[in-house]
């Protein structure tokens, strides 16, 4: 009878399975932990709540971190699971100043982006627009003539070519609700740049669409 053979098991081919289920699911908690994060303690940066979650779970950050669209699933469950009417309230409120501001604007063809687009907007979320004109001085003067007060800012963002761009950024209050807008060039209007979530061209939506947003038998009606 011949005799068999015995097949060497190395033991990291042993451990393996269990190791990538341990890292799945620690992902999932770290994921977890930084929707909730963001949802009530009003961080907006996907990243710094990742570390932050990853801190509180107890591993180390050089660990693979969940991505920013894990997090977003996490976020949306989280806010489905506890949000209850305050968010849907909220987000009414939000999507509202969204739509007073694009008003008030129309001559800069804004478009609503972000949280309160995609429906994980907290309290302390801002009302994110992406306006359009040759300079952002005119948006100023615009204001200026208005008499209304703003303040200036400066955000660094992922461009079409991978690299980055400095944009200027104008913060008013609309209805008490803060708004910040993001000045783009008009030409910018055929393009998006990459989303920070997904990296796929950032959603847009115009003010048609975002007054739907707030009347659903309305949007039925514009989908049919």
């Amino acid at each position: 009878m011949p005799r068999q053979r015995k097949t060497r098991t190395k033991s990291s081919d042993s451990l393996a399975p269990r190791q990538n289920r341990g890292f799945s699911q620690i992902r999932r908690e770290i994921a977890a932990e930084a929707a909730r994060i963001i949802a009530t303690e009003g961080q907006p940066n996907y990243h710094m709540a990742k570390k932050k979650a990853a801190e509180r779970v107890g591993v180390s950050e050089r660990l693979a971190l969940p991505s920013n669209l894990e997090v977003q699933d996490a976020l949306l469950m989280y806010q489905g699971l506890y949000g209850g009417s305050a968010h849907a309230d909220n987000l009414d409120r939000l999507r509202g100043a969204a739509v007073e501001a694009m008003r008030r604007l129309e001559v800069f063809s804004p478009r609503l982006v972000g949280p309160v687009l995609d429906g994980t907007a907290g309290p302390h979320s801002r009302v994110s627009l992406h306006v359009f004109c040759d300079a952002p001085e005119n948006l100023v003067l615009y204001f200026l003539e208005a008499g209304v007060s703003f303040v200036q800012e400066q955000r660094r963002i992922r461009w079409h070519d991978s690299g980055y761009r400095t944009m200027q950024v104008l913060v008013v209050e609309v209805d008490g609700t803060t708004v910040e807008l993001l000045v783009f060039q008009p030409v910018d209007l055929r393009q998006a740049p990459p989303s920070p979530i997904d990296g796929k061209p950032q959603r847009r939506a115009g003010l048609t669409e975002v007054e739907c947003l707030l009347n659903p038998v309305a949007e039925a009606r514009h989908g049919s």
